[in-house]
């Protein structure tokens, strides 16, 4: 499980190494409301979560670093990226069985937060897939931009399957 979390982390590296700055900042409006650094900065604070979180055995993915150099410098993000990939490589099986909270709001007419019990497992294959999911949109962007990119970033592992199937 954890060589997965790599695999996707690295994919979001290739494409940090792919654009400059300026695309890396640039919000391509109407069709976009973000850059795709707002989207990387979005992806690692979710990794963040779940590392500040386990330790006092509560993730809470609505405490999150809006802006800052993350969400400007590509390379930031790679050096976040590199911790995470630490973070995640140092993982024990034992950890990933843990038992912990998770905290989020789930109401876009008010603020209604639940809590719920998971394990910590659980929280890094959401991670992963939500990393998917933005690096989808990323792509998208970048397509726009005419970024050369990896034809594979942002695919899903199910719909990866189904493609090798067909």
């Amino acid at each position: 499980m954890i060589e997965s979390q790599l695999v996707i982390l690295q994919q979001a590296n290739t494409y940090l190494a792919a654009v400059t700055e300026a695309q890396y900042t640039e919000i391509i409006s109407p069709m976009f409301m973000s850059s795709a650094g707002a989207h990387m900065r979005h992806i690692l604070d979710h990794y963040q979560s779940v590392i500040n979180g386990f330790p006092e055995g509560l993730i809470d993915y609505d405490k999150r670093s809006r802006g800052g150099v993350v969400e400007t410098c590509p390379k930031a993000a790679q050096a976040a990226i590199q911790e995470i990939g630490l973070f995640l490589e140092g993982l024990t099986t034992e950890q990933l069985a843990t038992n912990v909270k998770l905290s989020t709001e789930i109401s876009v007419v008010d603020k209604q937060v639940a809590t719920v019990d998971t394990t910590l497992a659980r929280e890094v294959i959401f991670v992963g897939s939500h990393t998917v999911h933005h690096l989808a949109t990323i792509k998208h962007i970048a397509q726009v931009q005419e970024v050369d990119l990896d034809r594979d970033l942002g695919i899903a592992p199910a719909t990866a399957t189904f493609l090798r199937a067909g």
